[in-house]
């Protein structure tokens, strides 16, 4: 759902092991030559059985759309980069090349060895509507089956993971390069485009022809996991690839902020997409806020609807400071960052605001980056670690006041809202509760469930009480969505989340009275699914009710292959109008909506 920030810390870390390696490591990889050994250790691999197969909800027909002219050779994963760029290597660096495309065939045909598990399969991951769809040039007067609402106009946005290369190894679905699909709105006229944010890493890889990065959790897993991390920083040795500028794949989040449409993971610095008066997208390049951010940034940014300041945190995943907090002024000014004290690098996708605190989550999914020298993830869940929320000022120069409030058992991948009741001296905090924790990255037996819950902290006594907001008889799994974003930070009463089920699919959303557990469910229909819910207001600015306004979501047909978006009254959960889409939406991510009187002021 959202990608972790493993990959650029990971390659500091496989540095000082090569160099520098601990007595715990030296007999797994105290040398580059004992790491492809190629030790069967890992805790995901599994001796191969005849006629093995995956099955899992996502085992339906997969649509590959990788272009010819990159499509890797499964049975020989060892490419050799462009012609073109070979020109430009001396005869040291064709030598290295070679070897280390050697050293990568035999790590490949090793791991071909045994199953992957179904969180790093290829067939899993990007089968059926999962799978990857190549570029689309604006598409104009697209069919519209009902009315769009005059109040639309502007452009819809949602941010993906769209793999340019097939995967020669492991993959899990948040590896996948950021695309962003873009519905254009133009008093009733709709349009569409897709592209790939043209990260560093996508533009690397495309010179060379193949993927070279490290996929962060399809392949950073046990000794293998080592191996490739020491090859790509083998590779950055002799100048092969350049990770100095960045390693992330922005396909997670998307904020339009100071006139810059955003595009994130929390691998990296934000990338800046510019829509084009057609609805075409360019991406502008790597945004480090003129040179004000110098960290990765976290991929769920918040707006203050009142203030119009950008709140954020970045984490890091190997040294100390391992989270930082900070702020931009509506103009792009960046506050000092706030050095969060953490005893361990904690996975931390989201976070909330309320009127006067932001509240950070230190939940039980950890990184720990040593489990890769004895054969494990370096993504886990650690049932020791006690769960818990930090309460900070906003306008905190440093983080001595922060306040912790254990809550037994939590992990929220996603924060929905959060506000501050002053009578009982607490902060309502609502959230999705998921469990098994780990579930996303690991496979488990489990069944999984996320349980939309409030959560309240209270700030004298500092203990905190949960409760589920749908009655037993309600209960569905609830995951990625939103509140009117005019009342973040404010007591809501409804949310829109998507019905994540059959997991990981979604089915449809539901509109939740947050304070009596009322739910509202629209279906898209059979073997119809989607994505995010995305609310968007009748007034930009203000709306007389919280529910004044809109559900836009792509959605796909499985039947027939068709996409389309759906406009949906929030009001009454009546279908208002439909988008026929000319090509195919694959499920993603997270979106945002710009609107047209904004469009004319990008930077």
């Amino acid at each position: 759902m959202a990608s972790s920030a493993l990959t650029a810390n990971c390659i500091s870390w496989a540095n000082s092991q090569l160099l520098h390696p601990s007595p715990s490591s030296s007999s797994s990889s105290s040398s580059f030559s004992v790491v492809l050994g190629f030790s069967s250790k890992s805790i995901t691999l599994k001796k191969k059985k005849a006629d093995s197969r995956v099955h899992s909800d996502l085992h339906s027909p997969s649509f590959h759309h990788f272009e010819k002219k990159i499509h890797q050779n499964h049975e020989n994963p060892s490419v050799k980069p462009t012609k073109t760029h070979l020109l430009q290597w001396n005869l040291l660096q064709r030598a290295a090349a070679v070897a280390f495309d050697m050293a990568e065939s035999a790590l490949i045909a090793r791991e071909r060895q045994y199953p992957l598990p179904k969180t790093a399969d290829p067939l899993v991951q990007i089968g059926g509507n999962f799978a990857p769809v190549p570029e689309q040039p604006v598409r104009h007067s697209l069919p519209v089956t009902g009315s769009i609402p005059k109040c639309i106009n502007g452009v819809y946005l949602r941010n993906g993971a769209n793999p340019l290369f097939e995967p020669v190894a492991g993959h899990h679905f948040f590896d996948g390069d950021g695309m962003v699909h873009a519905v254009s709105i133009d008093n009733g006229n709709a349009s569409y485009a897709c592209r790939f944010t043209e990260t560093q890493r996508l533009v690397q890889e495309k010179e060379l022809g193949r993927p070279m990065f490290p996929k962060t959790i399809g392949e950073l897993h046990g000794h293998c996991g080592i191996a490739r991390l020491l090859l790509f920083y083998a590779r950055g040795l002799f100048g092969l690839v350049d990770h100095r500028q960045g390693t992330g794949v922005a396909n997670a989040g998307l904020v339009y902020f100071n006139n810059r449409l955003l595009a994130m993971s929390e691998d990296d610095l934000p990338y800046q997409v510019r829509i084009s008066p057609s609805g075409d997208l360019e991406t502008v390049g790597r945004y480090n806020f003129d040179e004000q951010l110098t960290s990765s940034m976290i991929a769920h940014p918040k707006v203050d609807p009142v203030s119009k300041e950008l709140f954020a945190l970045s984490y890091d995943v190997v040294q100390k400071p391992y989270l930082k907090y900070f702020r931009f002024s509506p103009n792009g000014t960046k506050t000092p960052d706030v050095e969060i004290p953490l005893e361990m690098p904690t996975m931390m996708h989201d976070f909330a605001i309320t009127e006067n605190f932001v509240v950070i989550p230190d939940q039980q999914v950890v990184f720990k980056l040593q489990e890769m020298i004895t054969g494990g993830s370096p993504v886990m869940y650690d049932k020791k670690k006690k769960s818990r929320f930090g309460i900070l000022a906003k306008n905190a120069t440093d983080a001595k006041d922060i306040i912790w409030i254990e809550s037994a058992d939590t992990f929220c991948f996603h924060l929905w809202n959060a506000w501050e009741e002053q009578e009982s001296d607490e902060v309502v905090v609502i959230g999705s509760c998921m469990t098994p924790a780990d579930s996303i990255f690991n496979e488990c037996d489990e069944s999984f469930k996320s349980m939309l819950s409030e959560f309240r902290l209270n700030l004298k006594t500092r203990e905190s009480t949960r409760r589920p907001i749908l009655c037993q008889s309600e209960q569905v799994n609830l995951e990625a969505g939103m509140v009117n974003r005019n009342r973040l930070g404010q007591k809501t009463r409804f949310a829109y989340l998507a019905i994540a089920e059959p997991w990981p699919k979604v089915s449809g959303f539901a509109k939740v009275d947050l304070s009596t557990g009322e739910v509202k469910k629209y279906i898209y229909g059979d073997r119809i699914y989607g994505g995010e819910p995305f609310f968007l207001p009748t007034d930009a600015d203000n709306s007389a009710n919280e529910d004044d306004g809109y559900i836009l979501a792509f959605v796909h047909n499985e039947k027939t292959w068709k996409s389309e978006l759906q406009i949906v009254n929030a009001k009454n959960l009546h279908l208002e109008a439909s988008v026929k889409l000319p090509s195919r939406v694959p499920y993603g991510f997270h979106g945002t909506f710009v609107q047209s009187k904004d469009l004319m002021n990008q930077a």
